[in-house]
């Protein structure tokens, strides 16, 4: 197995809230500022950037306002919240091919305060939501209801177990100074929360945040002699599985597989290290059904198990096998197309989380398994 020689040097975020009326880009230039000041490093240092073709600040825009001298390898990763640990991969892709020394990669976002996408599905639907959007599947929601309400027919899912996934990621929130959504709920509470699109309740689904967060990623060398221990960038894959539409995989083998099955196979695949090295992980849950899907197609639990894990207290830290979303992730945190579990991700290695694992030093993160997806293994140093 080829040595790693990418890690993470740096990391910094803006406030999360439902509104924040700054802009966009200002968020940009104050999450990057942050993230080059935690390396050790000035905006002179960075000589590329990596953003997702969703974000609305360009990277020359971000550089501009920065002071960035020159960017030499710029890149943009697709698929929403599929591309969130995508581009750490291709950060880390470009240092160890010697394009680049310093990458910059950023998620600024305001939909807190901003438009929904789905409300401009008006006139005539081209291309491929013209397959559901005119049956009534125009929400994210509505398309992984539909996903959840089948695996719930094939593997015994219940809505008990989605409320214990949310009440479970809400308690690690309420450690989280930085967290958005801290209110006490049991899953009594939960069953009682309505429906937004059946089987999926409001805390079943992410909030709409305004914030932003960014991460610097140089060779593993360089970051040794930064201020920050390094978080090696151990593995990284991006994968799409068979007959990938958008978020609604419905002309694969199963609707019930997502693309992150396909991505787990090659995140394993590129290290030694196995699920059961695994100390915590920052699953991406844009809604509750998400998380129970990638326990299993990562390898952690079989086919069905991943709800039963949920209700015995097994994502719960500090007690459970596998402490899950650390910091509240995107159902009590914030969501920024999970990017935030990165920086998650990061502090658990470095050991300052507010839900820390004693000794983490093997951390997954995951990005949105209903679309083409990415994954990256976070690692110590050490």
């Amino acid at each position: 197995m080829a040595a790693t020689t990418a890690a993470i040097a740096g990391i910094g975020q803006t406030e999360f809230a439902k509104v924040i009326e700054r802009p966009e880009v200002t968020l940009a230039c104050e999450a990057a500022a942050a993230a080059l000041a935690d390396a050790g490093l000035a905006p002179a240092d960075v000589d590329a950037m990596v953003r997702f073709d969703l974000e609305t600040t360009q990277d020359i825009e971000l550089a501009r306002n920065l002071g960035v001298e020159n960017l030499r390898f710029f890149a943009d990763t697709p698929h929403g919240g599929g591309g969130g640990c995508a581009t750490l991969g291709i950060a880390a892709a470009a240092v160890e091919t010697g394009r680049a020394d310093v990458v910059l990669c950023w998620r600024s976002r305001k939909r807190g305060s901003g438009r929904r996408p789905w409300a401009t599905n008006d006139g005539a639907i081209a291309g491929e939501k013209q397959y559901w959007v005119p049956f009534g599947l125009a929400r994210p929601v509505d398309q992984v209801a539909m996903m959840a309400r089948r695996y719930m027919h094939e593997y015994g899912l219940t809505e008990v177990q989605l409320g214990h996934v949310a009440c479970t990621i809400r308690a690690h929130a309420q450690r989280n100074p930085a967290a958005t959504m801290t209110k006490d709920m049991d899953v009594a509470t939960y069953l009682a929360s309505r429906f937004v699109s059946e089987p999926l309740r409001v805390p079943d689904c992410c909030l709409e945040s305004d914030g932003a967060v960014a991460v610097v990623v140089t060779s593993l060398e360089r970051a040794r002699d930064l201020p920050q221990a390094p978080v090696v960038l151990v593995s990284t894959a991006m994968g799409s599985g068979p007959q990938t539409v958008g978020m609604a995989n419905y002309f694969g083998p199963s609707i019930t597989t997502s693309p992150a099955a396909a991505c787990a196979t090659s995140l394993w695949e590129r290290t030694d290290r196995r699920p059961a090295d695994v100390d915590c992980a920052q699953l991406y849950d844009a809604f509750t059904p998400l998380v129970v899907q990638s326990l299993e197609e990562y390898g952690f639990c079989e086919r069905g198990e991943g709800g039963v894990w949920a209700e015995a207290g097994e994502l719960a830290w500090p007690s459970g096998r596998l402490p899950v979303n650390t910091s509240g992730g995107g159902l009590s945190e914030a969501y920024l197309h999970g990017f935030n579990l990165i920086s998650e991700g990061v502090r658990q290695v470095r050991g300052t989380s507010t839900s820390q694992v004693p000794g983490a030093s093997t951390v997954l993160v995951t990005s949105g398994n209903g679309v083409p997806t990415s994954a990256v293994l976070l690692g110590s140093d050490r």
